[in-house]
């Protein structure tokens, strides 16, 4: 076995929000411009915590957050004066550029009840020239998203390109993310035309180059392999990957090919120099450091 397995590790956010954290990785920091990717739950919310678990307003730069739920509901609401809910099955957009704030708040009654709340959230890095561009938000409902099926294979393709299929997800360089559900024994090669590919198992079972991997494990792949996966039973994996950026720094919710600007931000989010959502402007998280 060539690449490297990836076991995600336990993070509690607080209030009962706890997330499998993959990347970054100490031996692997990004797979294509993917420089973070958490899991979060599937988690229920008894009435009385969930608005405790909301994320509250927090800043940040260089990069593009992407939010997929597999269940319940989140609001967003951001500093350009954004407020959208998200569901399963879309796609939450955020390109932070110079810099941004937004929440992440638990409203709706369908993280009460089961199956309760399920989200994948991923950073894509920006390449150096997009690294300062306007912040933006967009929503793409699942509606818009292609999807295709063969053999016991479903895919929804998030974002970028894979399998002859394009996304409408507005990127800034080349990748991939794919949603995939796959039948017992239901075999898929992950898509050929990217230098770095990774899966990330959510539920079930599947066996790639001779060996298993289970829930909350990340296989990247060298570029020299052909992987394919097969589904042991009933099985959800997210497959991602693209064109590297070059070297990334990551501190906090921030993101930049310099320290520098990174030490900049950390004084503009303490200045009050990027603005909260004017329609969340009641709190929000300090640095980490003020908050010590």
């Amino acid at each position: 076995m060539s690449g490297i397995v990836i076991d995600a590790r336990q993070a509690d956010l607080g209030h009962g929000l706890a997330v499998r954290r993959v990347l970054p990785y100490a031996k692997r920091r990004m797979v294509g411009p993917f420089i973070f990717f958490d899991h979060a739950g599937p988690v229920t919310f008894a009435p009385e915590t969930g608005r405790r678990a909301d994320v509250r307003p927090h800043p940040h730069i260089g990069l593009s957050t992407v939010s997929y739920l597999l269940s319940g509901a989140v609001t967003h609401r951001d500093s350009l004066g954004i407020e959208q809910v998200i569901r399963p099955g879309d796609v939450n957009w955020m390109t932070a550029g110079r810099g941004i704030s937004h929440s992440e708040r638990f409203e709706d009654p369908s993280v009460r009840v089961d199956p309760g709340l399920e989200l994948l959230q991923s950073w894509v890095a920006l390449p150096e020239a997009d690294e300062e561009a306007e912040p933006s938000f967009e929503h793409y409902p699942a509606r818009v998203l292609p999807e295709a099926a063969d053999g016991g294979a479903w895919m929804r393709l998030i974002a970028g390109e894979a399998f002859g299929m394009a996304s409408p997800v507005k990127t800034h360089s080349p990748m991939f993310y794919l949603h995939t559900v796959l039948q017992p024994q239901a075999r898929l090669e992950l898509p050929r035309g990217h230098a770095e590919r990774a899966a990330y198992v959510v539920t079930g079972r599947v066996e790639a180059d001779g060996h298993e991997y289970l829930p909350g494990q990340m296989r990247v792949f060298d570029a020299a392999e052909s992987p394919a996966l097969r589904a042991r039973e009933a099985s959800t994996v997210m497959l991602l990957g693209g064109e590297p950026l070059g070297e990334r720094h990551i501190w906090w919710n921030f993101v930049g090919s310099r320290r520098e600007r990174i030490e900049q931000a950390k004084a503009d989010w303490r200045a009050g120099r990027i603005a909260l959502p004017p329609n969340d402007n009641a709190e929000f998280i300090p640095l980490p450091e003020d908050a010590r």
